[in-house]
C-alpha cells in the first residue's frame, strides 16, 4: 500500500477529509489557511473563511455541516452562503475548532483547542437535532474522533497525552458511563491525530510527527501502516465509490525544512472498505425548513 499525491496544494495544517456520499466529492480544510478545499474532477476547488475551520458532515447533497472557530454552519456548496446553527465557544477569541466527525446517530461531534494549543484549554462537543452538548473538558489537542459501525462506541484522542479512549455510548449517541484506554501509544512516543473506522471495526490512525496511518483491531492491536511522504500526518478518511481508498491530509506547520510533499493531501488504495459517514441531523429550525 503505497500513499500518492491527491492532491499537491500545500496546506498549512490539513484536516477535516469528508467524502460526502451523495455527491461523490472529498472536502477537507487548511485550519490556519482558513479555508476548504475539493475537487471536482481535475478541477481545484476552494472556498475562504474568515476565521479558522476545521470540519465537516454532510447535511444534504448541496449542504455540509461546517465548524469554524466560532460555530457550526450550514454551508451551501453551490453559492458559499453561511448559515449558523449554534455557536460554538463564540465568546472565547483563545480558542478554535479542531477534529470533528459525524455519528452514526447523526449527531456531530466537535473538539476547541487553544489558539496556541494551551494546555486543557479544550473541550468536545457534541450536537444532535438541535441540541449541543459539551462532553469532555481539560483537553488540549482533540483528535481521533471516530465512531464504531455500530454506533455504540466513540474514540477520541488528546494528542499530547499519547493516549486514544474508547467511550461507550447509549442508543441515541449520548456516552454512557466511564471511557477507557484503547490505545496507550506513549511508550513509542507516538502522537495520535484523526481516525476513521473501517467496515470491519478497525480504526486508521494518522500519527502526527511519524509520516503514517496504523491500522488498530477493535482489541487495540497493530494489524497494518501506510507510509505517508509526509513527517506530519493528520487525518483519513475513506473515500470513492467502494469506499476503498484512503485519503489522508497532512501539514507543514512548524517544519523548520519542509520537503514539496509536506502539507499536501495523498491517497493509498487498501484492502478493506470504509463506512459511509452518516447524514447530520439538522434541527427543522435551524434547516429553515
Amino acid at each position: 500500500m503505497d500513499a500518492e499525491v491527491f492532491d499537491s496544494r500545500i496546506c498549512e495544517l490539513g484536516e477535516g477529509p469528508l467524502w460526502h456520499p451523495g455527491r461523490g466529492q472529498a472536502f477537507w480544510f487548511d485550519i490556519l489557511g482558513k479555508r476548504m478545499l475539493s475537487r471536482d474532477g481535475d478541477q481545484p476547488l476552494d472556498w475562504g473563511f474568515d476565521g479558522h475551520v476545521s470540519a465537516a458532515g454532510w447535511v444534504d447533497k448541496d449542504t455540509l455541516l461546517i465548524a469554524s472557530e466560532t460555530a457550526l454552519s450550514l454551508f451551501d456548496i453551490a453559492s458559499g452562503k453561511v448559515s449558523e446553527v449554534v455557536p460554538l465557544e463564540a465568546d472565547n477569541p483563545a480558542t478554535r475548532s479542531n477534529d470533528g466527525r459525524a455519528d452514526r446517530q447523526g449527531g456531530f461531534w466537535i473538539g476547541t483547542m487553544g489558539k496556541k494549543a494551551e494546555t486543557g484549554a479544550g473541550a468536545i462537543y457534541r450536537y444532535h437535532s438541535g441540541k449541543m452538548e459539551r462532553l469532555m473538558t481539560g483537553i488540549t489537542i482533540p483528535n481521533a474522533i471516530c465512531f464504531a459501525p455500530d454506533g455504540r462506541l466513540a474514540y477520541y484522542a488528546d494528542t499530547p497525552a499519547q493516549v486514544v479512549m474508547a467511550q461507550p455510548l447509549d442508543a441515541e449517541g449520548w456516552p454512557t458511563g466511564a471511557p477507557r484506554v484503547f490505545l496507550d501509544l506513549a511508550a513509542q512516543d507516538l502522537s495520535p491525530d484523526g481516525a476513521v473506522v473501517d467496515a470491519e471495526g478497525c480504526v486508521w490512525l494518522a500519527l502526527w510527527g511519524a509520516g503514517r496511518v496504523s491500522r488498530y483491531g477493535p482489541d487495540g492491536g497493530l494489524l497494518d501502516s501506510i507510509a505517508i511522504p509526509a513527517a506530519q500526518s493528520t487525518c483519513p478518511c475513506f473515500i470513492g465509490a467502494a469506499l476503498d481508498t484512503l485519503m489522508v491530509t497532512t501539514g507543514r506547520e512548524r517544519l523548520v525544512s519542509p520537503h514539496d510533499g509536506e502539507g499536501a493531501t495523498y491517497f493509498a488504495k487498501v484492502p478493506v472498505r470504509g463506512l459511509p459517514e452518516p447524514k447530520v441531523r439538522i434541527s427543522r429550525e435551524a434547516s429553515g425548513h
